[in-house]
Formats: structure tokens, sequence, C-alpha cells
């Protein structure tokens, strides 16, 4: 357990980025019988995904949202001192893909860039990474870019993750402000690494021929070695366990209780999973923003894509002055922060 405070920094702007493409948990009656189609969509929460097109990667949905960001608040590129871009799908294994977006995006070569690998709950892990080399005196601006490709990941033919999973891209953006203070309780149990994996395609066990081999489970699953695998009981049981009792810890380190909270976001796992939390904490279902439903799960990019999609309106939440947001996740890892989203822009949703 890492627990983090951070005074003066604060998230300015916020913009997301899905594809066009849509992919309807109802089309899935070739791999869930039809008369279950209905029951697990309301027990997941999730009615569509979004897909990118197969030369669509993670980075080019968060440079076109990395460009909104820009121009809806007049963002002087060279004000920029650091990109971080954060993904489990990044362009290559090597070089890394943050320098890329750097050039892309026209910032200055100065720019620190670089990577950081973590899925679920990347993005209040990057977000703590951003926040602490904002407090620096060299650093006044720091670009964060989120985004997964997920739909490359997952077999259409497996009824576990294929149903979950979508992609999408997001952009933050963190600056210096006075008399803001933020809190960070970030926290990892490798212990369960298994429990959501891809056991081929990197150094441990490379691509080969064994591992794209298509192998079906016990319960009729059909995936290679290169598809992500989720043991979906172990998942919720784990969220059972650390997510109620990390927000717990988050409001002691703050001293505030639960009721001087204004929202609660998620990372957009399950819905039945993440009401449970809700419930356990006595907190309202009505201050708990989703995007699952139209966006599915979309790993590190899930956090910011739902306060994009349902936080554009103003008045749809208006107080938003202490925030949760909790992300948890493959590693094991899990991450809860409390911050101030009342100054942040938020941009229109926008497609590719």
């Amino acid at each position: 357990m890492a627990l983090i405070k951070y005074k003066n920094v604060q998230i300015k702007a916020l913009s997301a980025c899905v594809p066009k493409n849509i992919n309807r948990n109802a089309d899935l009656g070739y791999l869930i019988p039809e008369e279950e189609i209905e029951k697990t969509i309301n027990s997941i929460g999730i009615r569509e995904k979004r897909f990118a097109d197969k030369d669509v990667c993670s980075s080019d949905l968060c440079f076109k949202a990395a460009e909104k960001l820009i121009a809806d608040n007049d963002i002087e590129r060279d004000s920029i001192d650091a990109l971080i871009f954060l993904s489990q799908t990044p362009d290559y294994h090597q070089p890394a893909t943050a320098p890329n977006l750097q050039h892309r995006l026209g910032l200055k070569e100065s720019t620190l860039s670089f990577d950081v690998n973590l899925a679920c709950s990347g993005y209040v892990y990057g977000l703590s990474i951003a926040f602490s080399f904002t407090s620096q005196d060299g650093v006044n601006r720091v670009l964060f870019l989120t985004g997964e490709t997920m739909s490359k990941t997952i077999s259409p033919k497996d009824k576990v993750t294929f149903p979950l999973f979508g992609d999408a891209g997001t952009a933050t953006l963190i600056d210096k402000v006075e008399n803001e203070v933020s809190y960070f309780s970030l926290n990892s149990d490798g212990s369960g690494a298994d429990v959501l994996n891809m056991p081929y395609g990197g150094y441990r066990n490379p691509s080969s021929v064994e591992g794209f081999v298509e192998q079906k489970d016990k319960d009729g699953n059909i995936r290679t070695g290169e598809h992500l695998k989720m043991e979906g009981m172990d998942v919720f049981n784990f969220g059972i366990r650390v997510v109620p009792r990390d927000i717990k810890r988050i409001l002691n380190f703050s001293e505030i209780i639960i009721d001087d909270v204004d929202l609660i976001i998620y990372h957009q796992a399950n819905k039945f999973m993440t009401n449970f939390f809700t419930k356990k904490l006595k907190f309202s279902t009505d201050k708990t923003p989703y995007s699952l439903e139209k966006f599915g799960n979309t790993s590190s990019a899930s956090i910011p894509l739902t306060i994009v999609s349902e936080m554009f309106e103003k008045d749809k939440y208006p107080n938003r002055n202490n925030v949760i947001m909790a992300g948890f996740g493959a590693g094991l890892s899990w991450g809860t922060a409390l911050l101030d989203l009342s100054k942040c822009e938020v941009s229109e949703l926008i497609e590719y």
C-alpha cells in the first residue's frame, strides 16, 4: 500500500475518442444461447462495445483525443513538458509509443515522454505519476494519454471476455494550481497474476506455433495462448475484497466521510459488481456514473471515458468537488484517488 498526498496540482481538461464500429452483445447468439443473451446483458450491464479497425491502434485513438483537448482548451503545445502513454496494447513491443506521440502531436523535443504498462488500475496509477511530475519545479504541464484496443486481444469464441471488452483512447491534461489537495492509494498483489493474463506473446512464452493453437476450456470457451484469459469469479472475489476497503482507506487518509463524496467513478468492469461495492459503502447509486452499457470494459481508459461520456453536460452531475476514482484489475493491482474535478473542462466525446 502506498498512500500519497499531492498539493497544488489539478486535472485541467479531459477528452476521449472511441471507434465508430459498434459490436452489439444482442448479436452473440452464436456464442450465448438466445434465451440467455438478455440475462447476460443485464448482469454485466453491457449492451455494446466499440471495436477499432484492424489498422487502428490505441495510440491513434489517444492522438485524436489529444488533438481535441488541445483545440478545445487553446493549449500551447510548447507548454506541455511531459507526455505519458499508458496502455497494454501499444504500437510495438519496442520502441515505446510515447515518443512517437510526442512527434505526431508536434510537441517540443525537450518533452519528457515514456510508456507505462498497466491495465484496469492504470488510469489511477498513471494519474498519480502525472501528478508527481507536475509537482516538480521543472514541469508545469503533463499530457497523460491512456487507451486500449482490447478487441485485438480477445477471442470471438470466448463468452467470458468477448461480451465485455471494447476500445477507446483518452487524453488528460494535468497542470499546477494553488490550494488544491489530492489523495491516492496504490496497491498490488502479484499472487493473482494468472487471474487475468495473456499466456503467450511476451518473452516468458514467446509467440510460437503452440501459442496459436485454439484450446477449448471446460466451459466451452475457445481461445489461443495469445488471447486474453480471465477467471471471472476470481476477479469478482478480488474486487469485493479490495475495492470497498481501499475506498474506506482513502476516506480515512483524506479525513472526509462517505457523505461528503460527490461521485464515485469506478473502472467499468461489471455493473453488478460495482453496484455491490456501492451498496457495501452505503453510497447512492445515483452518484456513480456508468459508461459500460455503450462502451463496455475499456480497461485503463474506462474511468476517463466515463467522465467524458457522462459528465460533458455540466448540469448532469453538477457537484464534482470530492470525486473518488477506483481502478482495479490485471496484475493484480488496484488504486483509488480522491480529487476535485470542479474546474476540469470536459470535451465532447468524438468518434474515429
